[in-house]
């Protein structure tokens, strides 16, 4: 397969610092369905709240994902942000999945505590609503080039080089220590989609550390078909072939997962499950997929193997495990059924 290298940014905004990206918009998106899944089971009694109510809670789930998920990247993927000065760069990437997890967490006791309502029945409305958003964050990432798989063999179904290995980007004399947005427009300049000329102009005149950048010396190397063409001494391509585990974890995360979900409601609905048992499932799910999509995705360079022979993301999944077992044992009074809020 051919990376696509549509461009991160969807929209400039003319004259201010700020642009509308596909990762921004994908996040919007999913809020947005999740919030029509809410009202939906809520109007139909599922969710123990009032149909206009219920859009609160995605209010709540906003702060948690955001403030919980860049918590969770600086503790477990890059201590760094711990800094506030850093930590405030949310431009600059940087939200964990099991962080924003907690994040949610943290935002459905606050709901459940102001509403009067029950915890666990509240848990199972937000699992069935996230999974579109997983699926279309992930999507996301597919497009930005970040969260590639491990290298395999060129014949290998679904692969494909990303101009984001680092071998493509020194290949195309592209530096990390550009600002983002330098290298990304290089990256458009490579595979043909703007020209050099049309995006000199918003290119920096340094890079991070103040150094300046040649970007005539620059020009001539940005040809992704030159690139992706080359071999090594070996005879394998030099810039090497990669799972798009991106997709594969948008599919398995969000697609598979929601529909899992979807197909037990239909079939439970007349007579649901336990209060609980759906973010039983969505948290079992998960764990399971991103457990196993970890043997192709690439592991954190400065991370690797943390414990165990596991990697950050399986050693967070299964505290996703422990934490659904949790919710099992966890004993809740008769009145934690389904009752809409006063």
């Amino acid at each position: 397969m051919q990376f696509p290298a549509w461009d991160p940014v969807l929209f400039d905004i003319p004259g201010l610092p700020i642009d509308i990206r596909w990762y921004g918009l994908m996040y919007v998106v999913g809020f947005v369905v999740g919030q029509w899944i809410l009202v939906r089971l809520a109007r139909r009694g599922f969710f123990p709240v009032r149909p206009e109510v219920a859009p609160d809670l995605v209010f709540y789930c906003v702060f948690g994902v955001m403030l919980g998920g860049r918590t969770g990247y600086a503790l477990f993927y890059d201590q760094s942000l711990l800094n506030p000065l850093n930590f405030v760069q949310v431009w600059k990437g940087g939200l964990s999945f099991h962080g924003g997890l907690g994040g949610v967490a943290v935002a459905l006791w606050l709901f459940c505590r102001r509403q009067q309502v029950s915890w666990k029945r509240t848990a199972d409305a937000c699992a069935l609503a996230a999974t579109p958003g997983i699926f279309a964050v992930r999507f996301a990432n597919f497009i930005n080039g970040e969260l590639y798989g491990q290298v395999t063999r060129p014949d290998t179904p679904f692969a494909m080089q990303f101009p984001t290995d680092p071998t493509a980007l020194d290949r195309l004399g592209i530096r990390e220590s550009w600002s983002m947005r330098d290298r990304e427009l290089c990256i458009q300049v490579a595979f043909g989609k703007r020209s050099f000329a049309d995006v000199q102009p918003y290119l920096s005149t340094a890079d991070d550390y103040g150094r300046p950048i040649d970007w005539a010396a620059v020009a001539p190397k940005l040809d992704w078909q030159r690139v992706s063409a080359e071999l090594g001494g070996n005879g394998e391509p030099l810039v090497p072939y990669r799972h798009p585990s991106q997709l594969y974890e948008g599919i398995g995360e969000g697609l598979l997962l929601g529909l899992a979900l979807l197909v037990v409601y239909m079939l439970t609905r007349h007579r649901p499950l336990r209060p609980g048992r759906f973010a039983v499932l969505f948290l079992i799910g998960y764990a399971l997929f991103r457990g196993s999509l970890e043997f192709v995705r690439q592991p954190d360079a400065h991370l690797g193997v943390v414990f165990a022979g596991m990697t950050m993301g399986q050693l967070l999944s299964g505290g996703m495990v422990i934490g659904a077992l949790v919710m099992l044992a966890w004993r809740s009074p008769p009145a934690d059924a389904a009752r809409p809020s006063a």
